[in-house]
């Protein structure tokens, strides 16, 4: 049985992509998102080469370096920097200059089927990389409510059919299982458990899910007392759109489960019901600052067709009865569930309940 971690994701079933519709597309031009780019996603998939690409540990990966032909490369080249410029200073291209592309790579896995750009700074070989995607309704409500809800902001770019996100800078989680977790002294194992149950807690509440270990990063930030840690979830395709509730929680996929069982090891249930409890009341407290803009955001998912109906039954039967609510069921959208979401964990923060305690144990995905 072949077990290789690339070949076990290219055999996973894609998830339909769904069109950003009239009133998100509002709400994207509204709020600057939507802008006109140079280059386009169906411009980049006219390439008419490419060749395995290999990390610099001589890895094998999902990605391949891709080129396109060489009539129109500056033209492409000089898009792509524009539009790095349009996501790091509003466009502004006299900082830019000293820039080129180093290399375009083109992974067929997943459901944005993505380019990555490698764009260096000529002066000092600096480099940074950004993304460009198939548009995605769903990717892009959960890029929002990422910057909104979490305490991450995002910068990405929307035109027409294409999605452009920046680089989510950290340690891919499962590298992080492999060769950090109980291996480094800096680690202190509180902290890391801590920021595992407040991780948990935004994907839930915000409906965020397929948050395996691959899907998101572990950024370390040193600290005069040990390493402070985040976790940011780095792909949003999932963002509302399966059916099992558990696949809204990171805790129950197995490839988690040496971090479900580091929590369980490191934390007390009191501890774990704390941090969950200071999470909710973080999410209300920026939901509260940027309400306006989340209300507009919500309202357009809440209009939004982005999960089959059937799945969409079964969740809001499984929140529920998990929540102990019947509001749930009169939910008609994804939107309205995570609307309903917040709506709980507003109720629970304003009178707390002693029977909302964070599983440990569960079905594992």
């Amino acid at each position: 049985m072949n077990t290789d971690p690339a070949t076990v994701r290219r055999t996973q079933r894609k998830k339909p992509s769904f069109p950003i519709g009239a009133e998100l597309r509002r709400y994207l031009m509204r709020y600057r998102r939507e802008r006109e780019l140079p280059v386009t996603y169906e411009r980049l998939r006219r390439f008419t080469e490419c060749a395995p690409y290999t990390d610099p540990e001589g890895n094998t990966t999902l990605w391949e370096t891709v080129i396109h032909d060489r009539i129109e490369m500056e033209s492409l080249h000089e898009g792509l920097k524009h539009i790095y410029a349009l996501l790091r200073t509003d466009g502004d291209m006299s900082v830019m200059r000293h820039l080129y592309v180093d290399r375009i790579d083109f992974c067929a896995f997943g459901n944005s089927a993505p380019f990555r750009v490698r764009i260096v700074n000529a002066y000092n070989d600096n480099p940074d990389h950004f993304y460009i995607k198939k548009g995605d309704a769903s990717r892009v409500y959960g890029l929002e409510l990422e910057h909104l809800l979490s305490p991450n902001r995002l910068h990405f770019l929307t035109h027409g059919n294409t999605l452009v996100e920046e680089h989510i800078a950290g340690i891919p989680g499962d590298i992080f299982v492999e060769r950090w977790l109980d291996q480094r002294p800096e680690i202190k194992p509180i902290r890391l458990a801590k920021e595992l149950v407040k991780f948990n807690e935004r994907c839930f509440v915000r409906l965020l899910g397929d948050m395996r270990s691959y899907n998101f990063v572990v950024v370390i930030t040193p600290d005069f007392e040990g390493a402070q840690i985040r976790i940011r979830a780095m792909d949003f395709d999932q963002q509302s759109y399966e059916g099992r509730m558990n696949l809204y929680r990171p805790q129950f996929f197995k490839e988690n489960q040496p971090l479900a069982l580091y929590c369980m090891k490191h934390l007390n249930v009191a501890s774990a019901r704390q941090y969950q409890r200071e999470e909710q009341t973080l999410m209300l407290q920026r939901a509260d600052l940027v309400e306006e803009r989340l209300g507009a955001l919500l309202s357009a998912m809440s209009r939004d067709e982005i999960a089959p109906l059937a799945h969409l039954v079964q969740l809001r039967e499984a929140l529920a009865a998990h929540y102990g609510r019947t509001a749930y069921l009169h939910c008609n959208t994804m939107g309205e569930l995570v609307i309903e979401n917040l709506a709980t964990i507003r109720l629970n923060v304003a009178a707390p309940s002693s029977s909302e305690t964070p599983q440990t144990t569960g079905e594992v995905e």
